[in-house]
Formats: C-alpha cells, sequence, structure tokens
C-alpha cells in the first residue's frame, strides 16, 4: 500500500529516439511535475516503446530518458513503475538510475475507502487468447534469460521483429477482443477491495461506472501518447481525480 500526498498517473507513452517529440512533450510533464510540487508519479507501463535490457541502458536515447527522470527524483518527487507489455525488462539498474521504484503488476495507492487499485491493464484483456499466451512466455524467468543473454544487436532486431507482428496481429483482432473483459474487471475491484481502478493499455481513455454487490466503483483509463493526444491523471489530497491534457496542442 502507498500512501501519497498529490499524486500524477501515466501510462503508454512509447518513447523511442524515432519519436522526439514525445520525449519533449514527456520533458514538460516531468518539468510541470516537479513545478506543481507533485508528491508521486506513477508511470503505468510502456514507458518505453521497446526495451531490450538494462545493459543497453548507455545507449544516448535511453540514457536521456533516464537522467529526465532522475531529476524529477532528485527533486522531490517520488517514481513507481508497473511494467508493460513493451518494458517488462526493465530492471533494478534502470530503476536504481532513474531514481523510481519497481512495483509488482497489481497494487494499491491510498488507504480506506480512498484506495486505488493501478495496474497496467493487460491482465484484464483476458478474451485475448494469443496475447495471454504470449504474456505468459515472456514474463517466464527462463525465457527473460535466454533473451538478456542473446547480444544487444541480435535483441534489438528480435524486439522490432516482435513489434512488427503484433502490429499484424492488432489489424486482424475485433476491437472488443483487445478490450478489457468485463468480468476480469470487475473481480479485479472486488479481490482489492477498491472502488476506483486506474489501467492503461487499451488506448481507449474514458471513466466507466460498475456495479457491484455493495456499490458502484470507477474505472479510469489512461490515454497512449501519439501525435494528436496523451494525457495523466492527477489525484488529489481529497482523492477527486481529474485529467491532464498532454497532447501539445
Amino acid at each position: 500500500m502507498h500512501k501519497t500526498g498529490i499524486t500524477r498517473f501515466v501510462s503508454d507513452l512509447h518513447l523511442s529516439a524515432e519519436r522526439p517529440d514525445l520525449t519533449a512533450r514527456f520533458a514538460a510533464f516531468l518539468a510541470d511535475t516537479a513545478a506543481s510540487k507533485i508528491t508521486a508519479l506513477f508511470i503505468l507501463g510502456d514507458l518505453f516503446d521497446a526495451w531490450i535490457g538494462d545493459d543497453d541502458l548507455a545507449q544516448p536515447f535511453n540514457a536521456e530518458v533516464c537522467s529526465l527522470l532522475r531529476k524529477l527524483s532528485d527533486q522531490g518527487t517520488r517514481l513507481f513503475f508497473i511494467a508493460g507489455n513493451r518494458d517488462f525488462l526493465i530492471g533494478d539498474t534502470f530503476a536504481q538510475a532513474a531514481g523510481l521504484q519497481r512495483l509488482t503488476e497489481v497494487e494499491k495507492v491510498g488507504a480506506g475507502e480512498a484506495a486505488i487499485l493501478i495496474m497496467h491493464g493487460d491482465t484484464l484483456c483476458t478474451d485475448d487468447t494469443d496475447y495471454q499466451a504470449f504474456r505468459q512466455q515472456v514474463r517466464n524467468p527462463a525465457w527473460q534469460g535466454n533473451f538478456l543473454a542473446r547480444p544487444l544487436a541480435e535483441r534489438r532486431a528480435e524486439a522490432t521483429a516482435l513489434r512488427q507482428k503484433s502490429r499484424a496481429a492488432t489489424k486482424e483482432k475485433s476491437q472488443t477482443i483487445m478490450d478489457v473483459n468485463a468480468e476480469a474487471v470487475r473481480q479485479a475491484l472486488i479481490a482489492s477491495g477498491c472502488r476506483r481502478l486506474i489501467h492503461g493499455h487499451t488506448h481507449r481513455p474514458g471513466c466507466e461506472q460498475i456495479l457491484l454487490a455493495d456499490g458502484v466503483a470507477e474505472r479510469w483509463v489512461l490515454s497512449d501518447w501519439d501525435s494528436h493526444r496523451g494525457d495523466a491523471l492527477e489525484v488529489s489530497t481529497e482523492g477527486s481525480i481529474r485529467r491532464i491534457d498532454q497532447s501539445g496542442e
């Protein structure tokens, strides 16, 4: 359980050297986070478009993003990270360099009735059985150990191939299959005892009410960051949630 003051949440930035515009927007967001005296920032996965291992931290772009995060941490904002489906190989070396704390895939923020359940969101997409099988494979420690033992250039090529395969598969799947499963959402909320959920992954920003046996819960979904959109959620000390436009428009 993490108790915080004013808290911000972002997800699915998909930062890469090929998109300096996104990196610039993220840098501006981090600067505003510091200026606004935000107590904690939670990054709910897919900070990077791909992360092939902490031994690639010296790569100039990766080092730049790490430096931006470290600066915010050094200014007093606590940083937390939940792995996404693109950057699940982020490890302790990156975390220590960036000044952030890695979390498990499901966490709570706050306490009591104000507690918020947070996650990347991909585990809720249970109808996408092909993806869930792939997720189980790549989250296996043995698979990760074998992958990280390969040369960086080989890993980089593999990551590119996997992204291309993923894009092709996405085009063939229905929008319903790739969205969260309503029952999975309900069960996650019931198991946690929370009445609010924040996640990313689906790239479908919004807020919906969910009827539970003992009341109504809320599901808040973060946007991905792309050419014409991007957002963050901010939770006040009183527990109210507001969406912050980071589209740069």
